[in-house]
């Protein structure tokens, strides 16, 4: 059975996002499939996939602006810039208020810079920084332009922020936790994160991974793929 179109799955934590496409395209027999996004293993959420002819809009879709609900952590930054990596510089947190923390975050909207975290599928050379990483190896990143639209900080409680952030393409949160707890003296790194929204593509509208799972048949699957024309309806509004 041929299934063109687009496919909203929460991703569980542990999980990369190729995993997510192998496990779509080998279970359901669908030659292609691709995803709009990384999300990192350690992060849940909105994983917006797309299967047969929707592969030729991937580019499109990755380029939607998303909204992420994540958790600082504040004292340890580490090698990865998230709670995945080994710790490698600690400090004890100051007695810092909740206006000392927004003055920080405001200096991290509109457009700023970021340098690419080596953890990342950017290319050096052609090869993806992750697989040099792996090697033990780190190589100079240019910083490159990204935007937050806003924020908000939900809860503090030392040492974590629960914050949400609304960001363009590129942008990531790992190193915008990162660059937050230099700013703050202390170091910090990213603890969890959940993608709530890709565009107008939204996290209550995601297939669970365990209904994945359980589907029979690709009959089953073409119940939750939204059609061509759905998404550009979608992407409209």
């Amino acid at each position: 059975m041929d299934i063109d179109g687009v496919l909203l799955v929460d991703k569980p934590k542990g999980y990369t996002s190729h995993d997510m496409v192998d496990f779509v395209r080998n279970k359901f027999n669908i030659k292609k499939v691709g995803h709009c996004g990384t999300l990192d293993p350690m992060a849940t959420g909105l994983l917006v996939l797309v299967l047969g002819k929707a592969t030729k809009i991937q580019d499109l879709l990755m380029s939607e602006d998303k909204r992420y609900e994540g958790i600082l952590c504040l004292g340890k930054a580490t090698t990865t810039q998230d709670s995945d990596g080994k710790i490698v510089e600690e400090k004890p947190v100051p007695p810092l208020s909740l206006e000392e923390i927004k003055q920080v975050f405001d200096r991290f909207v509109g457009d700023f810079y970021q340098i690419p975290p080596m953890i990342s599928a950017i290319k050096s050379h052609g090869v993806p920084l992750y697989k040099l990483a792996r090697e033990g190896k780190e190589v100079e990143r240019k910083p490159r332009l990204v935007h937050v639209y806003s924020y908000k900080i939900k809860k503090w409680e030392s040492p974590f922020i629960d914050f949400e952030v609304f960001c363009g393409k590129g942008f990531y949160v790992r190193t915008y936790c990162h660059d937050i707890g230099q700013a703050l003296g202390c170091g910090g790194h990213l603890f969890s994160l959940v993608r709530l929204q890709s565009g107008n593509f939204k996290l209550d509208q995601a297939l669970s991974f365990d209904a994945l799972k359980s589907m029979q048949s690709p009959k089953d699957l073409l119940n939750y793929v939204l059609s061509l024309p759905e998404v550009s309806r979608i992407r409209r509004q």
